[in-house]
């Protein structure tokens, strides 16, 4: 009996310690993380991970996995604020972070036409993305998010593609202080640097890319 015993509480305490696998991301985005709090990420950012603009959920399909995770990280740890976002951040283990952000990376995202700066623009957020404004001390949007938007690496994330409601939303953030989870308050002194119509302006054109 004994032996019975020990075989029963050394397989609950093994389960009870064993580490997330990254192939549990898939069960976290769609049936939620182990604590009730955790919610389904599915729920807003639907099965393709695609996102809903208008309710103001972005698309994270195919974003870089440590992009993703530090994003998840920051809202747990209030470095970035969203009352959406928190708890269900809160609730969420370390290695559920890392296993859900690999998934979620793991998601087809859009094709991307390549547009080079070469390219004489056609409008005035397309000149902003592709020019910048020197004379305000405005980068082009690619020298840093790559050719098109296409995102490069763990700190600068995807803009091709991206809900235009949600990428101007994000741009006012940073303008009006209430997002600063960049490095150096890179992208607050350029938010800070657009007018509302340029904010606009670039937003739906990013938007546009990709679809």
């Amino acid at each position: 009996m004994r032996s019975i015993k020990h075989l029963i509480y050394g397989g609950l305490l093994a389960t009870a310690i064993s580490p997330v696998m990254a192939d549990d991301g898939e069960k976290i985005y769609k049936q939620g993380g182990s604590q009730s709090g955790a919610l389904a990420c599915i729920t807003c950012h639907m099965p393709d991970g695609k996102g809903m603009d208008a309710g103001g959920f972005p698309n994270i399909a195919g974003y870089s996995a440590g992009y993703l995770a530090k994003q998840i990280q920051d809202f747990k740890n209030g470095t970035r604020e969203n009352v959406i976002m928190l708890p269900i951040a809160t609730a969420l283990t370390d290695a559920e972070i890392d296993a859900v952000a690999k998934y979620m990376a793991s998601l087809d995202k859009p094709e991307v036409a390549e547009i080079t700066r070469a390219k004489t623009p056609d409008n005035l957020g397309e000149s902003l993305a592709i020019r910048g404004d020197w004379s305000r001390s405005i980068p082009e949007c690619v020298a840093c998010h790559g050719p098109s938007g296409v995102g490069v690496g763990d700190a600068f994330p995807t803009l091709a593609g991206q809900g235009s409601n949600y990428l101007a939303t994000q741009l006012r953030a940073w303008q009006q202080g209430t997002r600063k989870n960049d490095q150096n308050d890179l992208m607050g002194h350029i938010a800070r640097s657009l007018t509302e119509e340029e904010i606009t302006a670039v937003a739906d054109y990013f938007a546009g890319l990709g679809k």
